[in-house]
């Protein structure tokens, strides 16, 4: 049964607090198109951060902060992110007598959604502007003098150029993909950390590109890159981080790993 999203439509910021905003989006339709299915190959979690939120004090006084969200990616649900967006915007006329409130009730209500536990860390600006930027780590791949042609996904572009094994980082900030329900464009930086025989830069880089017109949510792209680079250069440790653009207040981050169990948050330079 199809489920109906908020995505690509005109609806109406409610004016108080409602959960009902929210629209749960099952993972394993998109995992069974790549081939995963019961078994995950990997774990990992989402990253939400979220810029625009606030809400009431006691006295009637705005309160803004940023929420970082963290959600399992073993969850069978999936949140559609307007109407995440949505739903915080609900919370702008209520009252709350400590920040702690607010962050208890996005996680319970969050966790129910998504049948997990979605932790939720509230920040001022302060803090955030404390933070400042990041690079990703690793040496960056988008100065490789390649030519491009394909530009719907093909693992075949992927392999390795050496039996050699290594450790190593690379990330490429040339992601871009399309929301599968607006068509609207998507972009990120991909972070690649594995051990392995060596991965040849040039093909991940025209992998990479190849997302350029796919029709995707964030997390089944990385997810898709994950199994990809596991059946075509068999790592025998493998990390795959997306940090992609924020649109509409959120940026979406999934991290996809089978030796690491959590990421860091680093803010990017499109964030």
């Amino acid at each position: 049964m199809p489920v109906t999203t908020s995505l690509g439509k005109n609806v109406e910021i409610p004016s108080r607090y409602t959960r009902d905003v929210l629209c749960p989006l099952p993972r394993a339709d998109d995992r069974r198109t790549f081939g995963v299915h019961d078994a995950l190959p990997f774990h990992g979690e989402d990253i939400w951060n979220a810029y625009e939120l606030t809400w009431l004090d006691k006295n009637g006084k705005p309160v803004v902060a940023a929420a970082l969200l963290r959600v399992d990616a073993a969850s069978s649900k999936l949140v559609e992110s307007k109407s995440l967006k949505l739903y915080l915007n609900s919370l702008a006329m209520e009252r709350f007598a400590a920040t702690d409130d607010v962050a208890a009730l996005v996680s319970s209500d969050l966790s129910s959604i998504t049948e997990s536990n979605v932790r939720v860390k509230l920040s001022t600006p302060a803090a955030i502007v404390t933070a400042g930027l990041e690079d990703l780590p690793g040496d960056c791949i988008d100065d490789l003098d390649i030519g491009c042609q394909v530009w719907q996904v093909e693992p075949a572009l992927l392999g390795c150029e050496s039996s050699e094994v290594v450790r190593e980082e690379l990330h490429s900030h040339l992601m871009r993909s399309n929301c599968p329900v607006t068509g609207q464009p998507d972009f990120g930086s991909v972070l690649v950390r594995y051990r392995g025989a060596r991965i040849a830069r040039a093909g991940l880089l025209r992998y990479l590109v190849s997302y350029r017109n796919h029709n995707a949510f964030h997390e089944s792209c990385i997810e898709r890159i994950f199994v990809d680079l596991k059946t075509r250069c068999a790592p025998t440790e493998l990390t795959v981080y997306g940090r992609f653009n924020r649109r509409g207040g959120l940026d979406i981050n999934p991290f996809r790993s089978d030796f690491e169990q959590s990421a860091n948050n680093p803010r990017q330079w499109r964030q």
